[in-house]
C-alpha cells in the first residue's frame, strides 16, 4: 500500500477536479490492480533531474486519488533503462505484454521514448513522455498513443535564444551531446537563431556522461562565437559549464544552456551559475500551490523537485482523472477523456492537449539568482518572464506530426 495523502494535497486535488471527474467509489471492473510504469534513468546522468524523484512524484499523484480508481488499487512499477534504447524497449514490451501495465510515464531519454512510441500503439497502451524533451516526439515521431507532457527542445529554444538575439548576440557555437536529444536541441536552437538573423558558426559533439570537455571548449573558443551553447543536460551540462568557467571562456564568450534544471544549478552553485538564463515549465516557488506540493516532495526526498518531476505528477494525475472520467481502463476511451479534460493542477492551470498530442501550457524564462539574493539552499531562480503557451509551443499543424495535418 502506498503512503496516505497529506491533507493539503487532498484539498488541492479535489479543488482541481471540481469541474472534471469527481473522485468517488466505483464498482470494480475486476479485482486486479491498475498498473502504472515509471521508466527512466535511475542511477546515471539524468537521475537527479528525473530518476527516483519521478517515482516519488507519481506516487504522490496516486496518493491524491486515494490509492485507487474505479474501485481498483493502483500500483507503480519502476524501471531503469540505463540510457540504452534496447533495454528501454525491452522493458516497455514486457510491461505492456505480460506485465499488464496500462500507462508508462517519464522516460528521461528521447531515444528510449522514440522506441516506445510504436510499442504503445502495437499493444494499445499509453506512454507519457515527460523528461524526454526532443520536439520529434510531437513532430515526425508522434503517435496517437503517445503524449509529450513538459517543455520540449523547440519551446526551450524559443524562450532562450530570442532574448539573446535581441540583446545583440548574433554568433553561436554548440557543444552537443551525441544522441537524439542533443541533436534535437541543437537543431531547434539553430532554427530560432537563423530565423532571428543570427549565425551558428559550428558545433562539436561529445558522448553522454563525458568527464573532460577541454578539447571541445578549445574548439568553441577558437570559433570566436559570441555565445557558446551547451546542448546537453544533467551532469554533462553541469560539468561543461564548470569547466568552461575554469577554462576562461567567460566573459569573452557568453555561456548559454538551452536545457537546464534546478538540480543542475544546485550542483553548480550560485557563484558559478549566477545570471544564467534558461526556460522552465514550472518552479517550486511560483505560488502557494507549488510551494505546498514541493514541501510534500521534500519531506520524502530532502530536496526540492525539478520541473520534470512535477510534470510526472501532473501527467500521472491527468491519466488517473481520465480513467475515472472514462469509467474504464480501455485505452481509446481513456485517450478520449484525456483530450477532453483540461489540464488543471499545481503544475499548470490552463494546459491543453494539441492535435499532435503535445500538452501546451505557459512557460517561464528564469534567471539564476546571485548568491546575495538567495534565502536558502533551494532558493535559486527568479522569474524573468512568463511565456504564453501560444508563443512557447509550435502550432500542431506546423509540427511535422502526420496526425495533426488537416
Amino acid at each position: 500500500m502506498l503512503e496516505s495523502p497529506m491533507r493539503i494535497g487532498r484539498r488541492a486535488l479535489l479543488g482541481g477536479m471540481a469541474g472534471a471527474a469527481p473522485i468517488r467509489a466505483a464498482r470494480a471492473q475486476n479485482a486486479g490492480a491498475i498498473k502504472i510504469g515509471v521508466l527512466n534513468d535511475q542511477t546515471g546522468p539524468y537521475a537527479d533531474l528525473a530518476g527516483p524523484g519521478s517515482v516519488v512524484a507519481a506516487k504522490l499523484a496516486v496518493a491524491d486519488v486515494g490509492n485507487a480508481v474505479l474501485g481498483r488499487p493502483l500500483e507503480v512499477i519502476v524501471g531503469d533503462h540505463q540510457n540504452k534504447p534496447d533495454i528501454g524497449a525491452a522493458l516497455v514490451r514486457e510491461w505492456f505484454g505480460t506485465g499488464d501495465v496500462r500507462m508508462v510515464a517519464d522516460f528521461a531519454n528521447s531515444a528510449v521514448s522514440l522506441a516506445a512510441q510504436p510499442l504503445a500503439r502495437q499493444y494499445d497502451r499509453i506512454v507519457m513522455h515527460v523528461s524526454s524533451t526532443s520536439s520529434t516526439l510531437a513532430g515526425s515521431g508522434c503517435s496517437p498513443n503517445g503524449f509529450q507532457w513538459a517543455q520540449n527542445t523547440q519551446s526551450d529554444a524559443a524562450a532562450l535564444f530570442r532574448p539573446l538575439l535581441t540583446s545583440g548576440k548574433t554568433s553561436y557555437f554548440f557543444v552537443t551531446v551525441d544522441y537524439v536529444f542533443g541533436i534535437s536541441v541543437e537543431q531547434d536552437a539553430k532554427a530560432v537563431i537563423e530565423a532571428g538573423g543570427g549565425r551558428v558558426l559550428g558545433a562539436v559533439r561529445h558522448p553522454l556522461g563525458n568527464a573532460d570537455f577541454a578539447s571541445y571548449l578549445e574548439t568553441a573558443r577558437a570559433s570566436g562565437a559570441q555565445v557558446v551553447a551547451f546542448a546537453d543536460s544533467g551532469n554533462d551540462m553541469s560539468t561543461a559549464v564548470k569547466q568552461a568557467n575554469e577554462f576562461g571562456l567567460a566573459p569573452r564568450q557568453a555561456l548559454a544552456a538551452p536545457i537546464a534544471y534546478l538540480t543542475d544549478i544546485h550542483a553548480l552553485g550560485l557563484q558559478a551559475a549566477q545570471g544564467l538564463q534558461f526556460a522552465q515549465s514550472w518552479y517550486w516557488d511560483l505560488d502557494d500551490r507549488t510551494r505546498a506540493w514541493a514541501q510534500r516532495f521534500h519531506a520524502q526526498t530532502s530536496r526540492m523537485p525539478t520541473d520534470l518531476q512535477a510534470g510526472v505528477y501532473s501527467a500521472t494525475l491527468h491519466y488517473l482523472k481520465a480513467v475515472q472520467k472514462a469509467g474504464t481502463t480501455d485505452t481509446q476511451a481513456v485517450i478520449a477523456a484525456m483530450k477532453a479534460l483540461p489540464v488543471e493542477d499545481m503544475y499548470t492551470q490552463n494546459g491543453r492537449i494539441l492535435a499532435n498530442n503535445k500538452m501546451a501550457f505557459d512557460q517561464y524564462l528564469m534567471r539564476v539568482k546571485a548568491p546575495a539574493q538567495s534565502r536558502g539552499a533551494w532558493d535559486l531562480l527568479e522569474v524573468v518572464a512568463k511565456v504564453p503557451a501560444g508563443e512557447a509551443f509550435r502550432a500542431a499543424d506546423q509540427s511535422g506530426c502526420a496526425m495533426a495535418k488537416g
